[in-house]
């Protein structure tokens, strides 16, 4: 097993993973990702960065993640978007693998913290987590503004 950066190059493997992660989560109608888009935004304008899990040459697993900044600790954290490992690969130690070396990288660049957001039907990722000592935010709710809506917010007049 072996833990790599993704380039440029890997646009199309990153976008593969992205979709089966999608369709795990039956949401696959919400990607409307490309690889000249995850090009862009990852690789030109490096807003996100992403890993792989490797066996024997072939990319099995994948994190996708960012900075972000706590201001409670004054420091950047990471926060993990996408964690996803193929279905036939689960159990093999390569999600925790990709976690370790997120913590690593996290700990390296002097982050405060890494989070991530779980769907609550999704039992094994969450059993999973709680292994590797997680904690679950129960006081908090998740908001988003997108698309119309979002439109809407930044044309209001004041």
């Amino acid at each position: 097993m072996d833990i790599r950066f993704a380039t440029r190059e890997d646009a199309g493997k990153i976008l593969a993973f992205i979709k089966e992660l999608a369709a795990y989560e039956k949401m696959e109608n919400e990607v409307v990702a490309t690889e000249a888009l995850l090009c862009e935004w990852i690789f030109d304008k490096q807003k996100a960065e992403v890993i792989f899990a490797v066996e024997d040459g072939a990319e099995v697993g994948f994190a996708l993640f960012f900075h972000n900044f706590s201001t409670f600790l004054g420091r950047a954290g990471i926060y993990l978007e996408d964690l996803y490992v193929k279905p036939e690969y689960r159990g093999r130690g390569f999600g925790k693998a990709l976690i370790k070396r997120l913590a690593a990288i996290a700990k390296e660049r002097g982050c405060g913290r890494l989070e991530w957001w779980c769907l609550d039907w999704n039992k094994p990722s969450i059993d999973f987590y709680l292994s590797l000592g997680a904690e679950p935010m129960n006081d908090w709710t998740v908001y988003r503004v997108a698309g119309d809506a979002l439109a809407a917010l930044a044309e209001e007049k004041e």
